[in-house]
């Protein structure tokens, strides 16, 4: 069984508390891209390897750092066979396309696939609202993989309120620095407030007007410790990008444009529009 798991943007972010459980209350949109990785399972009796109980990840494409325990895709495994012990072992294949740590939610992504497929697959008839559950425990921006439509985000990141926004008559750009920015040093930059504005309301405008209403809270502190990605911001503009931010905590700059007007840029990814 083979899936895609996609990435995800954000339209605008902001943290507006502190949590009791260590966590932050934040408002944000999330926004699908079909910038995919490939995730296949194959049951071990295939390969006579019954031996070896558990899963089996083998990884290429992008490099994928970290133990191979904490990847999301064996821990999706691991709390399925949990609460399902007839889940048998698999064989799982996943090529990284979507860079790491990078704000587009790809780890997460492919962990909320791999909850589906085997749900899917080995009919453990696992319920929308308990895959939820699952999704909320291997992190907080998994749930919205699931569904994977577009969403207003609220609470740890798992609330979910429904938009009509759809950008599929618009291009995209990823940027990619190959930065790795330090989440508890985001964080750390980060001044508590409610939202200078309401999401829900601000996409609604043109495009075009994003720039001066919509912000990504991280920004300000990503570009104190590496000034070159204002630059990335500023070249996307310069590029005739509509709006353009970068999304999660970053490092990765989208900018969004005009139906297929995308321009060339060293080494980002062009995403076209899905309806012309």
């Amino acid at each position: 069984m083979i899936s895609f798991p996609n990435c995800k943007i954000n339209l605008g972010l902001h943290i507006v508390s502190k949590r009791t459980d260590g966590y932050h209350n934040l408002e944000t949109v999330f926004y699908p891209l079909p910038l995919t990785d490939i995730l296949e399972i194959l049951p071990k009796d295939q390969f006579n390897e019954a031996a070896d109980n558990s899963i089996n990840l083998k990884l290429s494409g992008l490099p994928v750092a970290g133990d191979q325990s904490d990847n999301l895709c064996v821990k999706a495994w691991k709390i399925l066979k949990k609460d399902h012990p007839a889940l048998p072992p698999v064989n799982a294949f996943l090529y990284k396309n979507i860079p790491m740590g990078a704000g587009l939610g790809g780890g997460s992504s492919d962990g909320a696939f791999m909850l589906k497929m085997l749900n899917d697959h080995f009919k453990l008839n696992v319920s929308a609202e308990k895959l939820a559950v699952y999704a909320l425990s291997l992190g907080s921006d998994c749930p919205f993989f699931l569904e994977n439509k577009p969403v207003f985000a609220s609470g740890r990141g798992e609330i979910f309120e429904k938009t009509a926004l759809d950008l599929s008559r618009n291009a995209f750009l990823i940027v990619n620095p190959g930065l790795h920015i330090s989440t508890a040093r985001s964080f750390a930059g980060i001044r508590v407030s409610p939202a200078p504005v309401d999401l829900r309301q601000a996409i609604r405008e043109p495009i075009a007007t994003w720039k001066e209403i919509i912000k990504n809270d991280f920004e300000q502190t990503a570009f104190e410790i590496y000034p070159q990605l204002e630059k990335i911001k500023e070249e996307l503009y310069e590029a005739g990008a509509l709006y353009a931010s970068m999304s999660g905590s970053g490092s990765c700059f989208y900018g969004i444009f005009e139906n297929n007007e995308i321009p060339d840029i060293s080494g980002a990814i062009k995403i076209p529009a899905l309806s012309v």
